[in-house]
């Protein structure tokens, strides 16, 4: 990285912390120089408490450290980006991130009730998907008993590509008895999130980040150069 934050004002810059794995955001916290030297000096996540008014350490009661793996400022340097290996959660909670139980989709009532699909083009709530992938990931790492995903990845690929396999067959015939009255649009909605949840375990057995998906789908984007 190159360049210092402008601490100008109260002295404080905004703190995004995002897995280096998953993409997924995980907490927000405040730094100032110190901070921001100590992170920099250690490669462990450090903020400056505005209740407490003190440095700290992420995790250094908890163990729940956050090891950067690059940091990142903003166009104006107003605000600084970690990217880390969290060693746990990352939310005092408990939770793997700290936005988990705040999302709320807009327009709740057209959602819930299905009155009218997403305009073309518009968001799709894909942000959702940040959290099955850790939470997939993770899976994949402790293999907990009990787990269906955690058995399926210990499985192996026959396993993990079986389910797809099987989940696309439901799919599409889910697909094609909407498509004469025989099946509700949320039939095909369960079906195809079943596609979509296996696809990412198998991609989680294979060891690949969907990342890599991602850069397929952009590389295909209408005026992307190939």
């Amino acid at each position: 990285m190159t360049g210092t934050p402008d601490f100008a004002g109260d002295g404080l810059v905004p703190a995004i912390a995002q897995d280096a794995r998953t993409g997924a955001v995980l907490m927000l916290a405040y730094m100032n120089e110190d901070a921001y030297r100590r992170t920099r000096e250690t490669g462990f996540a450090h903020f400056w408490s505005r209740s407490r008014q003190e440095l700290w350490k992420k995790g250094a009661t908890s163990g729940n450290v956050l090891s950067v793996i690059d940091i990142a400022l903003d166009c104006d340097s107003d605000a600084v980006l970690l990217t880390v290996e969290p060693a746990g959660p990352a939310c005092h909670t408990g939770a793997s991130a700290c936005f988990d139980a705040s999302r709320h989709q807009l327009d709740d009532a057209d959602a819930d009730h299905g009155t009218r699909p997403p305009a073309a083009g518009g968001l799709q709530g894909f942000f959702d998907l940040e959290s099955l992938w850790a939470t997939i990931a993770d899976r994949a790492d402790r293999l907990p008993e009990g787990s269906y995903t955690a058995e399926l990845i210990a499985g192996g690929v026959d396993a993990t590509a079986r389910k797809v396999l099987e989940e696309a067959t439901e799919v599409v015939l889910a697909a094609k008895n909407h498509a004469v009255g025989k099946e509700s649009r949320d039939r095909v909605a369960s079906e195809a999130a079943d596609v979509v949840y296996h696809l990412l375990v198998l991609l989680a057995e294979r060891g690949i980040s969907p990342q890599f998906v991602l850069d397929e789908l952009a590389g295909r984007a209408p005026g992307a150069d190939r």
